[in-house]
């Protein structure tokens, strides 16, 4: 059964852990609350999609920045710039949509 709750992610914890769905890296960079706020909205968005993200998180605002991070918090998909500020749930839902279906975001 799936987990319908949307919650803040755990540094190194996989959503939708248990499934075969591709594994895809996300790193988060920003300050602490700003970066738990996008991980929830992401585990959120994305919990019904047939995809496994494990999370990391860098609060360094230097190795943000040498990553090309202009906006707190980003997320970096797969080593690629993904997500820029709190995005609403619906927004983040509709980029990984479009990159299951093979589109560049």
């Amino acid at each position: 059964m799936q987990n319908t709750v949307c919650k803040e992610m755990k540094e190194g914890e996989v959503l939708n852990a248990s499934s075969s769905f591709p594994l895809h890296e996300a790193v988060i960079y920003g300050s602490k609350v700003d970066s738990a706020k996008l991980s929830k909205r992401v585990s959120c968005a994305i919990k019904h999609l047939p995809i496994r993200v494990k999370f990391s998180f860098v609060y360094d605002s230097l190795k943000a920045v040498e990553k090309g991070v202009s906006k707190d918090p980003t997320l970096i998909l797969d080593n690629e710039i993904f997500i820029e500020g709190l995005l609403q749930s619906e927004e983040i839902t509709k980029r990984f949509k479009e990159l299951l279906k093979g589109k560049k975001c």
